[in-house]
């Protein structure tokens, strides 16, 4: 009778390891710094000051490591998006929000980088549905509470409006380029005093 040769799992990490957060960082920086393209096992593990086999240690494959980055930032960021929502003045909260620099540059890399790895691409459209969704309602509600006519300001639109207005300013900055970026700052700026006021002090 011959016995089944049993294999057990490979070990991974675990989740909340300091060096499986170090790995992380140090893929998020690459991106940052000099794009998707550089983040390579090799890479990562030199940027986080720890051997190459460690990545493959916490991560399975590169999709999972660049999966669970993307998905780092993007929990932190409903939960930054949530408490903008609901601050005293949220469409300035939200263009804040939406201006950043730093989260806006790594958005790009992400989209980028998604357009060869589906995996990825499914779940920053899951996510985006999510952020959008929560964006809409809210905006919905301030509507009503401003008194925005509906039938020139949709919602919709309102929420599209600010947050691609915003990144693509941020992205275009990143890049050198400031051609009508004045004068959309001023109609921004009129569009938030008429119905949440100066900004704050």
């Amino acid at each position: 009778m011959e016995v089944a040769q049993m294999t057990s799992p490979r070990r991974i990490g675990a989740p909340d390891a300091k060096n499986r957060a170090a790995l992380l960082d140090a893929a998020e920086l690459l991106m940052l710094e000099e794009g998707y393209a550089a983040v390579t096992s090799r890479r990562v593990a030199a940027k986080a000051g720890l051997k190459p086999q460690l990545v493959h240690y916490y991560f399975r494959t590169m999709d999972e490591l660049f999966l669970e980055a993307f998905r780092r930032r993007a929990d932190e960021g409903i939960e930054t998006l949530a408490a903008a929502l609901a601050a005293p003045r949220p469409l300035r909260a939200l263009w804040a929000f939406s201006t950043d620099p730093a989260a806006t540059a790594l958005t790009m890399e992400y989209a980028a980088l998604a357009n060869h790895r589906k995996v990825l691409r499914d779940e920053i459209a899951r996510y985006a549905v999510r952020f959008r969704e929560m964006q809409d309602e809210a905006i919905e509600r301030l509507v009503k509470k401003y008194g925005i006519d509906v039938e020139e300001l949709p919602p919709a639109f309102i929420s599209v409006l600010l947050t691609s207005l915003s990144r693509m300013v941020t992205m275009e900055k990143g890049l050198g380029m400031s051609a009508g970026h004045e004068v959309t700052a001023e109609v921004v700026e009129r569009f938030l005093r008429r119905y949440e006021g100066d900004p704050p002090a």
